[in-house]
């Protein structure tokens, strides 16, 4: 059963942000003790739902800390690429995904490098880059190249140059069978999940129409609370904002499903804090142009406005 949050007299008891504190504070509260593969633990539900309203250019932004929006744009943008390999990331200052790759390197090389050292090496150099900056086939690939086999003769396959782009399919499909349930982009290959750095948490996104409105649903079989899920939710809704505008339609709702959803224990002085704060204030998401593709959006077509949040809290990344 979802907590119900206490409102102190000077908050709005509607603001979107309460479900996701009241999310944060029963998991912190009512999360069993759990060994997770970081060595961290965490505390951990199964099971969760938030929702949110995306018309009117409403957008989940959180208030109550700083979420860097921008780098999950970038993110996401990378995304749609289907780029695997961080120097890209690296060289707008994105440093998100810099973590794998530089324990890997750590691990084989015995050099204990700094992040930033080893991300100015990642973008300087394109064949340092190459060995070590690879993900291998996360996120954008399964999105916009998931692998295809064709017979080679012998009982031998080989794989096509290009595999299925879901995400162009999706808005083909959302423009010509708005009424169909299969309006779905998937990021877990199982064939390929041992050469990910990291398997996909936010794995699943299924879209519907309803009438005019377009809305999403992300299953998320992982998810971070503290860290992930503000650029989770973000990632979602813009990408609900950059599907509707492409296909005549108009953004609905979000609706977020999480698996495991947790709370890393080293991250207590980020929860108590944050749990002390009010949200406040209505951002809204801008897209400044239309541009003809969904592969086309710059970083510069999206334009966010009253956002006024409070600090950031920083809290370490399990790797």
């Amino acid at each position: 059963m979802a907590a119900h949050p206490t409102f102190p007299d000077s908050a709005d008891p509607s603001h979107f942000e309460w479900q996701y504190l009241a999310l944060m504070r029963r998991v912190w509260d009512e999360g069993s003790e759990r060994v997770d593969r970081t060595g961290v633990g965490t505390r951990s539900l199964f099971g969760a739902e938030l929702r949110f309203d995306l018309a009117e250019g409403r957008i989940p932004l959180l208030t109550t800390k700083r979420v860097y929006w921008k780098t999950a744009a970038r993110e996401f943008l990378w995304f749609l690429t289907g780029d695997t390999n961080i120097r890209a990331l690296c060289a707008q200052g994105v440093e998100i995904w810099t973590d794998w790759p530089l324990a890997h390197y750590r691990r084989e090389t015995g050099e204990d490098i700094s992040r930033k050292d080893f991300s100015a090496r990642i973008v300087a150099d394109a064949e340092f880059a190459a060995r070590w900056g690879d993900l291998g086939p996360v996120y954008g690939k399964q999105w916009v190249n998931w692998p295809i086999y064709e017979p080679a003769g012998d009982g031998l396959f080989r794989q096509r140059p290009q595999g299925v782009n879901q995400v162009a399919d999706l808005v083909r499909s959302l423009r010509e069978n708005p009424g169909s349930r299969r309006h779905i982009v998937e990021g877990w290959n199982v064939a390929e999940l041992d050469r990910m750095a990291l398997p996909p948490c936010h794995k699943s996104y299924q879209f519907h129409v309803d009438g005019r409105r377009l809305s999403c649903l992300l299953y998320q079989r992982s998810c971070d609370v503290a860290l992930g899920l503000p650029f989770n939710l973000f990632g979602a809704a813009l990408f609900t904002r950059m599907l509707a505008q492409q296909c005549d339609l108009e953004p609905g709702e979000l609706v977020w499903m999480g698996g495991d959803v947790h709370l890393y224990r080293n991250h207590a002085a980020l929860v108590h804090e944050q749990l002390n704060r009010l949200p406040a204030g209505s951002p809204r998401l801008e897209l400044a142009r239309r541009p003809d593709s969904i592969f086309a959006y710059g970083i510069e077509d999206f334009v966010v406005t009253g956002y006024a949040p409070q600090a950031a809290i920083a809290a370490p990344v399990a790797v």
